[in-house]
């Protein structure tokens, strides 16, 4: 059996050599056999050369660098494109998960017939706002969505082949990488983990609320049913008081026309309302103007990695080239750049 790790760098500098070091330490107790897949996302820091220093080192290691930052997810799906072990341990570099939780997860797995274990946090890390946003936006998606997302869970998950290959068929480009693991299926399991703040993170406020709007946006269309459903319910009492109107002119009854002021706030109310509307309509469109241009997840600059057994390195660049192609991820004039 082949185990396989798949991590991002972005900024990891300061914990790429520490997470090798126990991640080697925890594989070795299940098997002799794996590899570490880690995609530079475009880091400003040190983080490739680092990562280079450590697949000149060891040859398990492969580096796939990417030519500019593209995104957490989308480097996550390269780096499973990657991967070849028979089982796939995803897992951020950053420590907050440690990497020894790759045992528990195995344990977990070798006693039920699971393709996919994965880490929820016993509690949510981070201060007050981060904590009720998170919880705010697994209740709002779950809430308009026909699949349900398990609230709290991590990036940290081991994974069967097929699973991942599974995985790899989806081809959205606005996506959540914990929704698309959940729409692919297949028997999943949690197991609780211990998740360690460090105080920082490289996902801003305005990349929180983006992939939160990708996530509802690109995979439920309940928001504009219930748009109709609020034209409905306008609808409906206007045109009662409509007829009303009319029914009071007919008769001959006449009412006192009063309350300019009622009469701004009711047109500024409504005319928020439409281009509240109109906005929503306009998030669609525009997750359709992105993915019918069906352009690769990610540009690969050079890949850093050592042929296999009885392969040379031409056939292993045609291996990846073909791999990748498969998945997606890479233009079909795309040449592979991997180095010895």
């Amino acid at each position: 059996m082949k185990l396989s790790f798949v991590a991002t760098l972005y900024y990891s500098l300061p914990y790429i050599e520490e997470f090798y070091n126990r991640t080697c330490a925890a594989a070795v107790q299940i098997t002799p056999d794996y590899e570490i897949i880690l995609v530079n996302d475009g880091s400003p820091d040190m983080s490739l050369q680092k990562a280079c220093e450590l697949h000149n080192r060891d040859a398990r290691v492969t580096v796939v660098d990417l030519s500019r930052n593209f995104g957490h997810h989308k480097a996550i799906m390269t780096g499973l494109a990657y991967a070849s072990g028979d089982l796939v341990m995803l897992i951020d570099v950053d420590l907050e998960e440690a990497p020894e939780i790759v045992l528990d997860f195995y344990q977990a797995f070798s006693q039920s017939d699971a393709d996919v274990v994965y880490g929820v946090q016993k509690t949510r890390e981070g201060g007050l706002f981060r904590r009720i946003g998170g919880s705010l936006y697994y209740r709002l998606y779950n809430r308009l969505s026909q699949v349900q997302v398990p609230s709290d869970t991590l990036i940290a998950r081991l994974m069967t082949r097929r699973y991942v290959q599974r995985l790899l068929e989806h081809r959205e480009q606005l996506f959540g990488i914990d929704v698309l693991m959940e729409i692919t299926g297949f028997k999943q399991i949690p197991v609780l983990v211990n998740k360690h703040y460090k105080g920082s993170s490289t996902y801003s406020f305005q990349k929180r609320v983006a992939l939160a709007i990708n996530g509802i946006t690109s995979q439920s269309n309940k928001p504009l049913q219930y748009i109709a459903y609020l034209g409905v319910l306008i609808t409906i009492p206007s045109g009662l008081y409509i007829l009303l109107l009319l029914t009071q002119g007919l008769l001959g009854i006449t009412t006192e026309v009063e309350g300019w002021t009622s009469v701004m706030v009711s047109l500024w109310f409504l005319g928020g309302l439409i281009i509240f509307v109109l906005g929503i309509i306009a998030v669609y469109l525009s997750v359709i103007f992105v993915e019918i241009k069906a352009r690769p997840y990610t540009v690969i600059r050079d890949v850093f990695r050592t042929p296999g057994p009885h392969q040379t390195l031409s056939e292993q660049k045609q291996a990846d080239v073909d791999q990748l192609r498969l998945m997606s991820v890479i233009p079909e004039n795309w040449k592979s750049t991997a180095k010895e």
